[in-house]
């Protein structure tokens, strides 16, 4: 059985018999996946770019150019990227995703390690481990 695609699991009686009296049409779990794993991705690249910008001085300038001259401070490039990533990845994800049940519970787990890497890479005590 493929671990990531869960055809028919959708027996409301056994999980909660007082969903099941209300007779409501199956909805696939593509949609729920989508959310979770683009929140994981956008979590990530903010964490990526943070860490990158310290390596790296010409990511931090290219960083800079997507403060659109404001002046708003240092996370204004990588949150603005990173909010791209995590709508971009969302739309796509849905819609490949849009009429497949999927298992919540591996795409749950697959965008929270993403979104903990991420919350990580923004850690000053981390990335400034890669401070030149």
């Amino acid at each position: 059985m493929n671990t990531e695609t869960v055809p028919n699991r959708h027996d409301d009686e056994a999980v909660a018999p007082e969903l099941a009296a209300l007779n409501l049409p199956p909805k696939p779990d593509g949609p729920a996946a989508a959310a979770m794993l683009s929140a994981g991705l956008g979590i990530f690249t903010l964490g990526f770019l943070t860490t990158l910008a310290v390596i790296s001085g010409s990511v931090k300038e290219f960083l800079r150019w997507w403060e659109w001259g404001q002046g708003v401070g240092p996370l204004a490039g990588k949150a603005t990227i990173a909010v791209i990533v995590w709508l971009a990845s969302w739309a796509v994800l849905n819609r490949m995703w849009k009429e497949r049940d999927l298992d919540l519970k591996i795409w749950f787990y697959r965008g929270l390690w993403l979104g903990v890497l991420g919350g990580i890479g923004t850690f000053p005590p981390f990335f400034e481990l890669f401070h030149s």
